[in-house]
């Protein structure tokens, strides 16, 4: 994306996006989508927040790296924005039907939901829930940063579109008094932590390589259902396992660097759906604050440069593992897990 592109303005904000086609075949719109590059850095800024956003404020901003109103099409399943607010800042109070998971990358602070206080740090991961009235503050002089992920274009494929600031109801005459919004929530939901702190996680080896798993379908007690999240660490010089997994995905460098490798996985559509690998890879440099976009039906693999190892935060909407898509195949291991 080109620098005038990522600074274009807007006059409406794109919440999620239609696909239409002459044929049933869609294969010209996944080409469209994979031909278009899959890692951004800090210069790239696809929206300012300026039009269509509630929590900006004097002292709060944010910048986005993925969404789905980008110029360039990525995907609409994950987002991925970043949150600054000031030192003895705040942000605007909102509310909005889908959930959101903060990972504090820097400076410390605290959340107000639903009139309940919530206190964060740097490695925390902390989780608004479905239909919170929330608010950031920073009671510290430096600032406090934090990068947000959220699958909220399926809240609004599903219709829950209910958001916006505090405001008077609408029409009162034609409706009766308050009742408790969280009758209708899945039970249990409030006896469910709200953050994590990433460092009483334990690392492990998982799928993918050394992993530490931050919110899973699989930590039943983490008050998130669409979003699952992990760090993964690679040595000096080592790499992530080659996997297969159908959800397309996101990762941000938080420390190191290195580069990846996807290889595509065309169908072939006979008596039954076959796979077919892609027999070269597509390589993609990366560096400490990008971000690396994985398509969905792709396989991966990670390298970290000699001399330092690569940290990375991954997110992914959970809806796939719903939808039958929780498997993740490894064509090779890890090279951590290869020594051991």
């Amino acid at each position: 994306m080109t620098e005038a592109a990522s600074a274009r303005p807007r006059k409406v904000r794109t919440f999620v996006r239609g696909m239409t086609s002459e044929t049933y075949g869609l294969d010209q719109h996944r080409l469209r989508q994979l031909a278009q590059d899959r890692v951004r850095d800090s210069q790239v800024i696809t929206d300012d927040g300026n039009v269509a956003h509630s929590g900006n404020s004097a002292t709060s901003h944010t910048r986005w790296r993925v969404a789905p109103g980008d110029a360039e099409f990525l995907t609409q399943t994950i987002q991925m924005h970043f949150t600054n607010v000031e030192g003895h800042g705040a942000n605007t109070g909102h509310g909005h039907q889908n959930e959101a998971a903060f990972y504090i990358l820097e400076g410390a602070g605290y959340e107000i939901h639903d009139g309940e206080r919530y206190d964060w740090e740097a490695g925390d991961l902390v989780y608004v829930h479905t239909d919170s009235v929330h608010q950031h503050f920073n009671p510290n002089d430096e600032d406090a940063l934090a990068l947000v992920v959220k699958a909220k274009s399926t809240w609004m494929f599903l219709g829950l579109i209910q958001q916006g600031n505090p405001h008077a109801l609408l029409e009162p005459e034609r409706f009766g008094p308050r009742e408790e919004w969280g009758r209708i929530w899945t039970p249990g939901v409030l006896d469910r932590h709200k953050r994590v702190r990433t460092g009483e996680v334990a690392w492990e080896d998982g799928p993918i390589g050394r992993m530490r798993v931050l919110a899973s379908q699989d930590v039943p007690e983490g008050r998130i259902f669409s979003i699952d999240a992990f760090q993964l660490e690679i040595e000096a010089g080592g790499h992530s396992s080659r996997y297969w997994k159908m959800a397309d995905e996101v990762y941000y460098v938080l420390e190191g660097g290195g580069y990846a490798l996807q290889w595509e996985v065309a169908a072939e559509i006979d008596d039954r759906y076959y796979a077919h690998i892609a027999l070269e890879p597509k390589r993609f440099d990366l560096a400490t604050d990008d971000t690396l976009y994985v398509p969905q039906n792709h396989v991966c693999q990670l390298f970290a440069a000699d001399g330092a190892p690569m940290r990375l935060f991954n997110a992914q909407n959970r809806l796939f593992k719903h939808l039958g898509y929780d498997a993740v195949h490894v064509l090779e291991p890890a090279s951590s897990a290869a020594t051991t």
